[in-house]
């Protein structure tokens, strides 16, 4: 029997309908992968399609923590005006103007990381795999994991909610995206704590 997690999955990786995600699912007996080239295969996934798409209407949100020394502001992207005054648009602005002002991400995304830093991070990722006697066939799988989980800390749209850590941003954004059928990113932010640059 198909369920609501994979029915929301499916729409999260696919932005098809959630009627078309059930069909794929039932026909695919519950198997998500195949479910995916099922819709893709039928033309109705339109996920990457939606991505290109030019996202100049949106809100921009903030958080003040409580004690007035913490704060943040977020510009959040989508199509249409009609999309930008829905609730639930509005929701999810704040939660992640809420959420860089807890998690203090330095980037939208891994491309918005200065690339001499990754590389720096790769070098120290690797020389302390090599210091640790990894065989020198598992050293880069080590430094992919270690380089995932420094991005994870720091990239917002791959940190997991601070309300939901089972969830990451992207996770929130894509549920979005799926339920509106528009495309939707996060474009910028700044974070304020008093006291620091």
């Amino acid at each position: 029997m198909t369920t609501t997690t994979q029915i929301r999955e499916l729409r999260r990786r696919t932005g098809a309908g959630m009627l078309h995600c059930k069909f794929a699912l039932d026909k695919t007996r519950g198997d998500v992968d195949q479910a995916v080239e099922t819709l893709r295969l039928e033309g109705i996934t339109n996920a990457e399609s939606r991505t290109a798409r030019q996202t100049s209407e949106g809100r921009i949100a903030s958080y003040i923590h409580h004690n007035g020394r913490l704060g943040a502001i977020v510009e959040l992207n989508c199509e249409t005006d009609f999309v930008a005054r829905t609730d639930d648009f509005a929701i999810l602005a704040t939660q992640l103007a809420e959420h860089v002002a807890a998690a203090a991400p330095i980037a939208v995304t891994r491309d918005g990381i200065d690339p001499d830093v990754v590389a720096e991070k790769t070098r120290t990722f690797e020389n302390e795999a090599r210091a640790a006697g990894k065989p020198a066939a598992l050293v880069p799988r080590i430094v992919d994991g270690k380089l995932a989980a420094y991005f994870e800390l720091l990239v917002l749209v791959e940190q997991r909610w601070v309300r939901e850590p089972k969830l990451k941003i992207g996770d929130l954004i894509g549920d979005l995206a799926a339920k509106t059928g528009e495309n939707i990113q996060i474009r910028r932010f700044s974070r304020f704590h008093m006291g620091t640059a």
